[in-house]
């Protein structure tokens, strides 16, 4: 008597509904993977704006020294040092930090999205109103070049991507330094 052994395996139509079914799930993560990689990197430029600030703040208490902070288009910031003698006389500045947003994202504001609940945007995506120094001083607050307190923010995303926006706001007697996160209809604190 002859034995048949049964062969186990795929038949080719189970195979090719396996192909497709993971195709689409492929497909569907692709899309969902680019649109978070712009998010992510827009939430990194938000973080590199916060963390110089903070710095800036943090160090302007404990080294008793004014910190400019600079935000130079399309996507650098900076952080220097006023240097005194022992008379407090200035005798120059030090860059201490510098910093630049990867992945496309800019100092950007669309114009159709609304200013964040604190209310400091103005019509630019750096807004500081009128002042030409922008700096934290020893206390920890933010001043401009007279030394009046300074409230602002800076909104950054990458072109033509109205959902990467986000905007860092600072309040000028605390210093204080808060971030929002744009949703499609309104502004998130982070």
């Amino acid at each position: 008597m002859v034995m048949q052994s049964r062969q186990s395996g795929f038949t080719l139509i189970e195979t090719m509904v396996m192909l497709g079914i993971v195709g689409t799930l492929s497909a569907m993560a692709i899309i969902q993977i680019g649109q978070s990689a712009q998010q992510m990197r827009a939430d990194g430029a938000m973080r590199v704006v916060m963390g110089q600030l903070n710095t800036a703040r943090e160090l302007a208490i404990s080294q008793r020294r004014y910190m400019q902070v600079q935000f130079t288009a399309p996507n650098r910031i900076r952080v220097i040092r006023t240097d005194v003698n022992t008379s407090g006389n200035v005798t120059g500045t030090t860059l201490l930090s510098e910093a630049f947003f990867e992945g496309g994202v800019t100092y950007n504001r669309a114009a159709s999205i609304p200013d964040t609940p604190d209310a400091f945007s103005g019509s630019s995506s750096i807004n500081f109103g009128t002042a030409t120094t922008i700096q934290f001083s020893t206390d920890g607050s933010m001043i401009d070049q007279s030394g009046n307190p300074l409230n602002g923010w800076v909104a950054m995303a990458m072109p033509n991507i109205v959902n990467s926006s986000r905007a860092v706001t600072v309040f000028g007697s605390t210093g204080r330094v808060r971030a929002y996160r744009w949703n499609g209809s309104s502004w998130v604190r982070v």
